[in-house]
């Protein structure tokens, strides 16, 4: 299923860049949905940054999805790949339970849009319910498109949250 999100922020496309990189653990006051990032490791070479993170989410679960998602799992490891040169950011995420099912990754781009940048977000997430133990292989593909329909519901809100909280960071730091 793909994941879509577009916002506008009324900064330049570097500031805005460079501090969605490097700031991001700084957002979490501004994220309702993220308790916590941390970030694990970072790779400087030339124009290409390597940075892990680990979120800490939250938030209530449907019962159609909490036969495979529970509270504790709504946590996932994001492998970030930045390139200053072209103004992206290849991203895979690894969720905390049933990696073997579990497929999400994604490119966001920086355009520059006037004076202001917008943010484009790009991915895809699969989820194979049939290669997670306890699920009926009958029911795979049911509870495959309900945790599917579940996670981009909350991903989406989650990915424009993030701008937001990126532009009232800026706005703060620039005041």
């Amino acid at each position: 299923m793909l994941l879509s999100a577009d916002s506008t922020l009324k900064f330049p496309r570097e500031t805005v860049f460079t501090a969605y990189r490097d700031k991001l653990v700084e957002l979490v006051e501004f994220l309702p949905n993220i308790r916590r990032i941390e970030q694990t490791s970072r790779e400087d070479e030339g124009a290409v940054t390597r940075i892990v993170n680990v979120w800490h989410g939250g938030g209530e679960v449907p019962a159609a999805a909490r036969m495979v998602l529970s509270e504790s799992m709504l946590g996932w490891t994001d492998y970030a790949t930045w390139n200053a040169d072209d103004f992206t950011c290849a991203w895979r995420i690894e969720t905390r339970s049933f990696t073997e099912a579990v497929s999400c990754e994604g490119k966001n781009r920086f355009v520059v849009d006037g004076d202001a940048t917008r943010l484009e977000i790009r991915g895809e997430i699969q989820i194979d319910a049939s290669r997670i133990k306890g699920v009926p292989k009958l029911l795979g593909k049911s509870v495959s498109k309900t945790v599917e329909d579940y996670l981009v519901k909350r991903i989406t809100p989650n990915l424009l949250s993030v701008s937001e909280g990126l532009a009232r960071y800026l706005a703060k730091a620039n005041a």
